[in-house]
């Protein structure tokens, strides 16, 4: 599934343009998606300006003259800007054509993604916690959040009340840089160990961005390229596997139904 650093580098792919510029078209294919496609979403937003492109989580914001479209890539989907006579790939399902002669496609095989428009903001943005790439995201947070609290770290950090984008493999990537197992009750994580932790989601997802993401399964960015912060990775899908560490075994377990890889010597 695309998480943060691929939205925003997909964002950063796009965003240039088509901010500015007019939608000449707008055509849907297949609107079956997660979510159905907004009905009569095409004669909403033909001629209308793109004003800007933003994040919010794993959300992309094409915010235009008159409301905006939400759009989701789900576990398979991608945007790309791609010239108007390609011909058009099997699963896609989308093509917004510019004024300035770009074309972008979304595609999206096992269509679990969505494009909504709304004319007044999005409910399903209401309730998310703060961009972990922001000051509003710290350790002071993570520490009051999780007093008391039996669920397990990783999930814990997975969760978008308490911090958006943090997903499964960065979440899995931060907890190994800061030794802390995944299974590990949330409540018994000292505040050192949290600020430790932060740090670690910060610089791993800026890391992630800034090499366009990590390529599992079909990901590309907005340029049609992968994304490289797999041949980086030191716990996820590396179960069975030395750690890069200590050598010993990494362990893969089951956490909130989805695989969880740690080292049980340098993680505790």
């Amino acid at each position: 599934m695309p998480e943060l650093p691929e939205v925003e580098t997909t964002l950063r792919g796009i965003e240039p343009h088509i901010t500015g510029h007019l939608i000449a078209q707008f055509t849907v294919h297949n609107g079956s998606l997660r979510w159905p496609v907004t009905g009569g979403i095409s004669e909403i937003v033909q001629g209308q300006r793109v004003v800007a492109v933003t994040r919010r989580a794993k959300y992309l914001l094409l915010q235009l003259e008159r409301g905006s479209m939400m759009v989701h890539l789900g576990m398979s989907g991608s945007l790309r800007l791609v010239d108007p006579s390609e011909a058009r790939r099997k699963h896609d399902h989308i093509e917004m054509l510019m004024s300035n002669g770009k074309c972008l496609r979304y595609h999206d095989p096992r269509r679990f993604g969505a494009w909504l428009w709304s004319e007044n903001g999005h409910r399903q943005l209401d309730h998310l916690g703060p961009e972990p790439l922001t000051e509003d995201f710290g350790a002071d947070r993570l520490f009051l959040l999780s007093r008391n609290r039996k669920m397990a770290i990783k999930p814990f950090i997975m969760d978008n009340h308490v911090v958006v984008g943090v997903g499964n493999i960065y979440a899995a990537e931060a907890l190994f840089r800061s030794g802390i197992r995944p299974d590990r009750e949330a409540g018994k994580v000292s505040r050192v160990r949290y600020e430790k932790l932060t740090v670690n989601i910060k610089d791993i997802l800026q890391a992630a961005i800034v090499q366009g993401g990590t390529t599992l399964r079909d990901f590309v960015n907005g340029n049609g390229e992968p994304g490289y912060f797999q041949q980086t990775l030191m716990a996820y899908g590396r179960g069975g596997q030395p750690c890069y560490q200590c050598q010993k075994e990494l362990r893969d377990i089951r956490l909130g139904q989805r695989s969880s890889v740690f080292c049980p010597s340098c993680q505790r």
